[in-house]
């Protein structure tokens, strides 16, 4: 799946589009490299995201192109 789509079916980040703006300004990094939208996420990946005012850090335990709402958080899991 998709860098941008798996972030916005996950409910990371709100919308695809925010998702795409994110990577195409270099604030994703999968597995220590920077990510374009289109790069391709699976399960056992580790994604950042670099915000201002920290970052955010988890590991991909599926990939599934629709969840509900309530079992989005059960795509990744936080890293400390």
């Amino acid at each position: 799946m998709r860098t941008d789509k798996f972030l916005k079916v996950s409910r990371i980040l709100k919308r695809r589009t925010v998702a795409r703006e994110a990577c195409e300004a270099g604030k994703i990094v999968v597995n220590g490299r920077q990510a374009k939208p289109s790069h391709e996420i699976k399960e056992g990946d580790v994604v950042e995201i670099l915000y201002s005012s920290g970052t955010l850090k988890f590991k991909v335990l599926a990939v599934k192109e629709v969840v509900k709402k309530d079992d989005a958080q059960s795509l990744y899991e936080i890293i400390a």
